[in-house]
């Protein structure tokens, strides 16, 4: 078990130079936008445009902040998200265009290399105690709104955009809410070798 804190997230420049991008977590530790097996992060998007695209990589997105955004795939039809909606998962290189639907927003983008690495967003607003699963590779549960304890021998606060990090041996953790909060839970795999 890690705990990323939000104030230790490295920023950097988007892949097509047009943004800046908060990086919570990738692996293996260190890699860049072309050699990562999975990666996880915050964007603020600041103005419509294509987004960047990464050759044999699923990504999943979704609206942390702002009214939120139109996708435009190519093949596919037009997607709309906001802070409510289910994350959308789609392929990263296929050509995608975005149009915000009344300002900036700040996104939550998972990315798994395919063939490699599979992966799985869902969001949760608790306002109880709940035991969220992690027998996943790695399973990252991202504290986007308000504060959480993670029950253990020693208990771990969690706060605002931190991030805790579970193996695949954690199997389960319970977290309880100091009030209502709003929970990203990533689960990563690895896809299975053929025989």
């Amino acid at each position: 078990m890690r705990i990323l804190r939000a104030a230790e997230y490295r920023s950097m420049p988007w892949k097509n130079g047009s943004g800046v991008t908060t990086e919570i977590a990738v692996s293996p530790a260190g890699a860049a936008l072309d050699d990562f097996d999975w990666r996880v992060s915050m964007a603020r998007v600041e103005s419509g445009g294509p987004f960047s695209e990464f050759a044999g990589v699923d990504r999943s997105l979704a609206v942390l902040e702002g009214e939120g955004i139109i996708l435009d795939m190519a093949g596919r039809p037009a997607a709309t998200l906001t802070k409510t909606s289910a994350p959308l998962s789609f392929p990263a290189d296929v050509p995608t265009q975005a149009a915000l639907i009344a300002g900036p927003i700040t996104d939550l983008n998972v990315m798994t290399r395919r063939g490699r690495m599979t992966h799985a967003v869902d969001r949760l607003v608790i306002s109880a105690p709940t035991d969220i699963q992690s027998a996943a590779h790695a399973t990252l549960i991202l504290c986007f709104d308000g504060e959480i304890t993670v029950t253990g021998a020693a208990p771990v606060r969690i706060g605002p955009s931190d991030t805790l990090l579970l193996g695949p041996d954690a199997l389960k953790r319970r977290v309880e809410p100091a009030r209502p909060a709003t929970l990203f839970v990533i689960r990563i795999d690895r896809v299975a070798a053929n025989d």
